[in-house]
């Protein structure tokens, strides 16, 4: 069984935690920067990167003091190499490569997104290859079929703003305040999903991808109406992008043959809306729902240690040139989406 001590820093969380291959989380630490963003309405890289300087040193030592370890007794290091806000990720990264290099332990540069699709085998020790999984987050919304570790054809992707995006978009407009997505789920409770007329993107259509650009710039024109309230067009808004999921959900089923579950990862895991309605379809088709415990679907660096330790267990070994990368699509062949262009 090998032990891994993983890093993540791709966007505005700083973690560090130590896990083993056998799935048991020994330590896991994360400081936010929720309140050093929150008056610009948005995470700013600048302030992210340098926030994960002053932060991650303390963490990992926090890690293996709670864990009782010491670097040495770790397998190997574990770090986001990509994607994401590009001076965060070098932070990460480069900080693995000092302690892989100092303690004479490999590296093992992984995949953001890699981390959320092997997320839900953490908790779910059952859940086996191939599954079709809905990528969902504030940068990415994919479907991908998951055949094995570093094994991941990409089904469909958006052609525009991701859906974690959107929700954080629709926040701002309204005022809800940030994190955008929590605050869009809180103010839907207290609305009517039916009460404003939004659109649907690519509802039925016969292209696989995604589209919500239109569905935020629909909520600017009903907040600009002056008729609604912010809770109504928070539950109208919320209730057109669950569809927009579950319909092109529904459709890449059809084409994951032989998958053995629907699993859902990434921030907007987190939505009980959506969980609850991808739950119903994944039943509608008789297969089982998997979604990770809500702190393993943000970012977190238990799934990376993981993602590592399945890596490092394929001999799946990084020498200390890895590059940091802003891009990296987990399956580098698909087809380009129309208008998707970096995104894909």
């Amino acid at each position: 069984m090998s032990l891994i001590l993983g890093i993540e820093s791709s966007c505005d969380e700083t973690a560090a935690a130590l896990v083993t291959s056998g799935r048991e989380i020994l330590a896991h630490k994360l400081a936010g920067q929720e309140s050093a963003h929150r008056p610009y309405g948005g995470v700013v890289p600048e302030i992210a990167a340098r926030a994960h300087i002053e932060i991650l040193p303390a963490l990992i030592e926090q890690v293996l003091a709670e864990a009782r370890l010491s670097l040495g007794d770790v397998d190997a290091i574990a770090a986001t190499a990509g994607p994401g806000l590009v001076g965060g990720v070098m932070v990460g990264l480069v900080t693995a490569k000092g302690l892989a290099l100092a303690a004479d332990k490999p590296l093992v540069a992984v995949n953001h997104l890699e981390g959320h699709a092997l997320s839900p085998m953490l908790s779910q020790p059952d859940l086996a290859f191939p599954y079709l999984l809905l990528l969902v987050s504030g940068g990415h919304c994919q479907l991908l079929f998951v055949e094995g570790v570093g094994r991941y054809r990409r089904l469909a992707t958006t052609i525009d703003d991701a859906a974690g995006e959107a929700f954080d978009k629709t926040a701002k407009l309204l005022g809800l305040g940030f994190p955008g997505g929590p605050a869009v789920e809180q103010a839907a409770r207290a609305g009517d999903p039916k009460a404003v007329p939004l659109p649907r993107p690519l509802l039925g259509s016969s292209d696989p991808h995604f589209s919500f650009a239109g569905l935020k710039s629909a909520v600017l024109r009903a907040r600009d109406a002056g008729l609604y309230r912010p809770e109504d067009i928070a539950a109208s808004f919320q209730q057109a992008a669950v569809d927009c999921l579950v319909d092109r959900t529904g459709r890449a089923l059809a084409a994951a043959v032989g998958a053995t579950a629907l699993v859902v990862a990434g921030g907007v895991a987190a939505n009980q809306a959506v969980r609850g309605a991808l739950a119903q379809l994944a039943a509608d088709h008789g297969l089982p729902f998997v979604a990770p415990p809500l702190w393993l679907c943000t970012d977190n660096a238990a799934m990376i240690a993981w993602a590592g330790a399945l890596r490092f267990e394929a001999g799946m070994v990084d020498g200390l040139d890895a590059p940091a990368r802003a891009r990296w699509p987990l399956d580098p062949e698909a087809e380009k989406a129309r208008g998707a262009g970096v995104k894909a």
